[in-house]
């Protein structure tokens, strides 16, 4: 099977900012270009850190609301730090939490999930930029083409890797949903092709229908209609 790569999905045309971009050309940024975060570069050109919204928001938060409606939020010390912050360095969130080229979908939106980022800066084996994925771009793999998937596990799963007869084991895909039936082996088999079905770019659900021995036999090996 093949699965999409970050390398494929990612953006590649990157806004970034340096260490001592000041707080104010960091906001333009966001502004000029439609985005909610940028990475923050050394001078080798590799991601050291990310300002996002959330970081510049923290100085509106920090100030006093004149109004007297809202009290002031306590921060601990490095909050404090940054939200006086007056360039990248200082307002950043850090380290820069990063993707590989090479990892799936799934490996970033794991990271994604595990440590609450919407994007990761995407990097070579020197640690240099190479690009940037975000939530919207994992999602991409979800606008493939049914007739596609169709195709991926009809010849790479029940053909190449489980050596099914065309006739013994059928796909239909509608809305990235699978239904396989026909009949197996074994169990072992149907627990299998669900798992392998699963993890089909594009995927979103997979459900069987599937005939194999202990689906007719009771716990004893008889017929589910008795013996004859």
């Amino acid at each position: 099977m093949e699965h999409r790569s970050i390398g494929e999905l990612m953006t590649r045309e990157v806004v970034s900012v340096r260490l001592d971009t000041p707080f104010k050309e960091i906001a333009r940024a966001l502004s000029d270009h439609g985005i909610s975060a940028v990475p923050v570069l050394d001078d080798g050109g590799c991601p050291v850190g990310v300002v996002s919204e959330a970081d510049l928001l923290r100085k509106a938060a920090n100030r006093s609301d004149q109004s007297g409606r809202t009290p002031l939020p306590h921060l601990e010390a490095w909050e404090r730090a940054r939200a006086e912050g007056v360039v990248a360095e200082e307002v950043m969130s850090a380290p820069a939490l990063c993707a590989h080229r090479e990892w799936t979908v799934v490996e970033a939106a794991r990271v994604m999930a595990d440590r609450h980022v919407k994007r990761l800066p995407v990097v070579d084996e020197t640690d240099g930029l190479l690009g940037i994925v975000s939530r919207s771009d994992l999602l991409r793999v979800f606008l493939r083409q049914d007739s596609a998937i169709h195709e991926e596990i009809s010849r790479d799963i029940l053909a190449r890797t489980l050596s099914l007869a065309p006739s013994a084991v059928t796909a239909d895909v509608e809305q990235g949903q699978v239904s396989l039936h026909g009949a197996v082996d074994d169990e072992h088999t149907v627990a299998v092709l669900l798992r392998l079905c699963g993890s089909v770019d594009g995927v979103v659900a997979v459900s069987e229908d599937l005939e194999h021995p202990s689906t007719s036999s009771d716990p004893a090996g008889h017929s589910a209609e008795g013996p004859s």
